[in-house]
């Protein structure tokens, strides 16, 4: 009548939350749509027409001899695929279900399960939209070059890190404080619009301004994906040591949070709002 569960070896353990979190992640990029082609194919047409917008805002106000010597379109795109990667990731830990969901009421299922598959997903979506629209852009109008692939690689990983960052102290803040969370997490993304630093070159930076942005993770991120991207950029006002060491810092700070709230998380706490 009852079933007697086994204990399970580390190693069974570790196989069968690695299942959880695969299956959490097919959830989560089935949510938008429920055929999964069509959540990777609204991503990239939502790539695109940021892409395209800012390529026609760069001509019409002329700002494109601000460019890098280099492919202009390929300028713009590394600044928007790492600013995507970054804020939907955000976005997706930020959207994770809490200690209160009813999916939590399943044995296997966790907070954690639920932060990495968000994440997980968001990655997945970003880099195959990534490969789309620069397989467009190569096959129907110029060879694409960069000169350090691996390098803009590397970027992407530390854009969708940082962003998993940010967004974990937004998400232990969360259960505590909804609607500041929310309006505050809807102002970093509208903010990085532009102190992403992705609409000019830092290195044309003064130090008055420099000092607006170089506080974000992502302005260091895309200026050195920049520097992949292109022979001839060396960037020297960002670097990589800043994103990482914060990236980790938040991290922990997030988790911290995250694992006080689940301990003291309450399914009547939004019952007065």
């Amino acid at each position: 009548m009852f079933v007697q569960r086994r204990p399970k070896t580390a190693l069974e353990s570790f196989l069968a939350t690695v299942e959880l979190i695969y299956h959490g992640a097919v959830r989560n990029v089935r949510k938008t749509h429920g055929n999964a082609f069509m959540s990777i194919l609204m991503n990239v047409l939502q790539t695109i027409i940021m892409v395209m917008v800012f390529y026609v805002m760069f001509t019409v106000l002329g700002l494109r001899g601000m460019k890098l010597r280099g492919d202009f379109m390929i300028y713009i795109m590394s600044g928007i695929f790492l600013y995507m990667t970054h804020i939907k990731t955000m976005s997706a830990v930020v959207g994770a279900e809490g200690p209160t969901s009813p999916m939590m009421q399943h044995a296997p299922m966790n907070t954690i399960v639920a932060i990495l598959s968000g994440m997980l997903s968001t990655l997945y979506i970003q880099f195959l939209s990534v490969l789309i629209v620069l397989f467009i852009y190569d096959v129907g109008f110029v060879d694409v070059e960069i000169h350090d692939p691996i390098g803009c690689i590397g970027m992407i990983l530390l854009a969708w890190f940082t962003g998993a960052a940010v967004g974990m102290v937004f998400l232990a803040l969360k259960p505590w404080f909804p609607t500041p969370v929310s309006i505050a997490s809807s102002i970093y993304q509208r903010a990085n619009m532009i102190a992403s630093g992705k609409m000019f070159v830092a290195n044309t930076l003064p130090s008055y301004l420099l000092v607006m942005f170089d506080w974000n993770p992502l302005f260091h991120a895309i200026d050195q994906a920049r520097g992949y991207a292109f022979v001839n950029y060396f960037p020297r006002n960002s670097n990589l040591e800043y994103p990482i060491w914060l990236g980790i810092a938040l991290i922990t700070i997030g988790l911290m949070g995250e694992f006080y709230t689940r301990r003291h998380a309450s399914a009547s706490w939004s019952a007065r709002r």
